[in-house]
This record gives C-alpha cells, sequence and structure tokens, in this order.
C-alpha cells in the first residue's frame, strides 16, 4: 500500500477526531479554560495532615463555592491547591477567608502559604492572544526556514502539518477536559510540540530531497515519498518511544501542574509522528505533481 492510501485514511481519523471535539464544543463541553486565561484566583494550602481532593471538594461545597478545582499536592499529600473561576478582584479577600475558616475548621493546622494569585478577565483574554499568536509567528518563521532550506512546496506542507498537530491537541483538550485544562503549561506544551514536529519534518524532506536526486526523474513524486519514510521508520520508531516513555512517566508520576504540561505533550508527541510521516509526505507529493502538470501544460 502506497503513502497516498495511509494518508487518506490519516486524515479521515484527524477528521473524526476534530469533528466529535467540535460537536462537544457546540454542546457545551468545550475546552477546559484555566484561570490563566478566564481570570480567576489561585491559593495554596498546608494541610498538617494528608488529605483527599474529595475530603476538600465537601468542605469546599459545604460553603457553597463553584467553578473551582482543587489538587492535592506533596508527597505526604498534605498540600493543596485550589483555582476558583469568574471571581471579582474586589471579592478576593472575601473569598480567602471563607475557605481559610472553612478548612480550619476541619484540619485546625491548615494554614494558607505563597501569595494568592490573581488574574483579571481582560489580563487572561490578552494572554490567550498573545500564545495563539506566537504559534502564528512560529509556524510563519518555520514556513520561512523549510521554503529556503528545501522549497515552498516542503515549506507549505510542513506548516500544513503543524496546522494539523495544533488542531489536534485543541481537540483532545476538548476530549479530556476532565483530565487537562487549558493555561500556561498547554501553551508551552503546544510550543514544544511544534519545534518536535518540524524536528521530524524536516529530517523527513532531507531524505526525500535526497532520493529525488537519486531516482529517475520520471518517478512518481509519492513513490520518492514512499521510500523516503521507509527508509526514516525506523529511527522515528526509536526516538518516538524514547521520547513518550519519559513523558508517560512524568504523567503518571508526576504532581498535577507537571501533568497538565505532560498529557498534551504525548498527544501532540504522536500526532507530529504520524502527520510528518502520513501527511506531510503526501501533501509535498501533491504540490509538486501539480506543479509537474502545469509545466507539462505549458510545453
Amino acid at each position: 500500500m502506497t503513502i497516498k492510501n495511509y494518508s487518506k485514511q490519516c486524515l479521515m481519523i484527524s477528521a473524526g477526531i476534530m469533528v466529535l471535539a467540535l460537536l462537544l464544543s457546540l454542546f457545551g463541553m468545550g475546552i477546559n479554560v484555566g484561570i490563566d486565561f478566564s481570570g480567576g484566583m489561585s491559593m495554596q494550602y498546608t494541610m498538617g495532615e494528608a488529605v483527599t481532593q474529595s475530603d476538600i471538594e465537601g468542605v469546599l461545597n459545604g460553603i457553597g463555592l463553584k467553578d473551582y478545582a482543587v489538587s492535592v499536592q506533596g508527597t505526604g499529600k498534605d498540600s493543596i491547591n485550589i483555582r476558583i473561576k469568574a471571581i471579582d478582584e474586589d471579592g478576593v479577600q472575601g473569598v480567602q477567608a471563607s475557605i481559610t475558616e472553612a478548612l480550619q475548621a476541619k484540619y485546625p493546622n491548615a494554614a494558607i502559604y505563597g501569595d494568592v494569585n490573581y488574574v483579571g478577565p481582560v489580563a487572561g483574554a490578552t494572554l490567550l492572544r498573545n500564545a495563539f499568536l506566537s504559534v502564528l509567528i512560529a509556524a510563519l518563521c518555520m514556513l520561512i526556514y523549510i521554503a529556503i532550506r528545501f522549497d515552498f512546496n516542503s515549506g507549505a506542507a510542513a506548516v500544513l502539518g503543524l496546522v494539523h498537530d495544533v488542531l489536534i491537541m485543541l481537540s483532545f483538550m476538548v476530549i479530556l477536559r476532565s483530565f487537562v485544562q487549558m493555561n500556561s503549561s498547554f501553551i508551552a506544551a503546544m510550543l514544544t510540540i511544534v519545534g518536535y514536529s518540524i524536528n521530524n519534518t524536516i529530517i523527513i524532506f532531507d531524505r526525500i530531497r535526497e532520493n529525488a536526486r537519486k531516482m529517475p526523474s520520471s518517478t512518481p513524486r509519492v513513490d520518492v515519498v514512499n521510500r523516503s519514510i521507509k527508509e526514516c521508520l525506523g529511527r522515528t520508531i526509536n526516538t518516538t518511544l524514547t521520547t513518550l516513555v519519559t513523558i508517560v512517566c512524568l504523567y503518571i508520576f508526576g504532581v498535577s501542574s507537571i501533568r497538565e504540561f505532560a498529557l498534551p505533550i504525548i498527544v501532540g508527541i504522536i500526532s507530529g509522528v504520524y502527520s510528518a510521516n502520513m501527511i506531510n509526505g503526501y501533501v509535498w507529493a501533491f504540490l509538486e505533481e501539480k506543479k509537474r502538470a502545469r509545466k507539462a501544460a505549458k510545453a
């Protein structure tokens, strides 16, 4: 089976994932936006004893607190982080006092430590806009770099792969909204995957260029891509598995903040590997065949 057949299957799978995410969003189950972008407050407490998330949630529900998230941290499970969305700056001190009083009623040694972080909705929207602007600038710079190093069709195919990877990561943010929030960690993960994906793409395109020079000029571009991917497949599998093992361990054994970074990375690595191997090359081959056809028509 040729790369073209596999590419169509991968594109159908990707389209299905994106459509599912779109449907979930239309029914009100979209991306779980963290306080970094939606606005809100974050507090850290040391509890003086081991606690569970359900116990803390019971205390907070008892005072009528809504739209919050709790994560238990520390090796002894004796500290917590509370994040509350959609709160006015004027109400921060009152909410903080109510939470502290409720926690100390059940856990006498509970005490807040560190600063109470507050992000206003305007600042959150600005951060989100700047985050996606940074991704756009990165994609544009990579288009220019690859177009100079290889050709414009290679750059266009690589950028399409980057767009695909970002959309897949956003789709899984919707599908896995119960496990991960969109916050600054996600943006860092997305930029990491942009670099990881483009690295795989450059290696494959370098092999494509080499094989295109070796093989007869009449060889279909899809056959050139297919051969190049087969030659790079062993390296791709080894590097991907090595990276995935490390990131999966971070997700399993890490604290909640590390997991919020590791989960999008896992999704992005998998997406980046199959887009670099099964989509980008076919897009390049398609564009090259179109260019050949235009030249033949002019001749």
